[in-house]
């Protein structure tokens, strides 16, 4: 039997394969919970930043399906997306890779269910500076890991699944 169900979400310019939430999958998996990847890329065909209303929906329907207990986990827009829909649906966990706190096309900034939350995030995000994403876990008291990294984190990929991990293995 599963310990619980993980969402995965890619961020923009990405795909349901893309290296980091496939690591993330791996970690899911090796631990006993079950885990799914929607694509988002067709969304995210519809202007600079995609489509990211429809993106939320997308995510909102499958986490309303989903067994529990449920984490959502997502890296850049997956990662805004994931924290948004936290406050939709009843989750138990949220894992953030290098979130946006603010979009320019989104009207509020980035919000989450008050569950367990863990950021990892790069010191040197091109796109999103770590002094935001401080201020915001700050705010919520969520477990924040900055490493030396830039906004993809490829230097810190198999970090992020081993961060992921004790995450998923902490969970009540």
């Amino acid at each position: 039997m599963a310990k619980g169900h993980v969402i995965l979400s890619h961020g923009l310019e990405s795909g349901p394969d893309a290296t980091k939430v496939t690591a993330l999958a791996r970690v899911a998996e090796a631990l006993g919970w079950t885990h799914e990847r929607p694509d988002y890329r067709d969304l995210d065909r519809r202007g600079p930043l995609g489509d990211v209303q429809a993106r939320i929906e997308r995510l909102r329907e499958r986490a309303a399906l989903a067994s529990r207990p449920l984490v959502l986990a997502g890296s850049s827009m997956g990662a805004f997306i994931s924290g948004e829909v936290s406050r939709d649906v009843p989750v138990d966990g949220v894992f953030l890779l290098a979130p946006p706190t603010a979009l320019e096309t989104w009207p509020t900034p980035l919000d989450a269910a008050r569950v367990p939350l863990m950021v990892v995030h790069g010191w040197d995000d091109e796109l999103i500076p770590s002094v935001d994403v401080v201020r915001w876990c700050h705010r919520r008291k969520a477990e924040l890991r900055l490493v030396d990294d830039t906004h993809r984190l490829s230097n810190h990929v198999e970090y992020s699944a081993s961060a992921f991990a004790d995450f998923l293995t902490r969970l009540p």
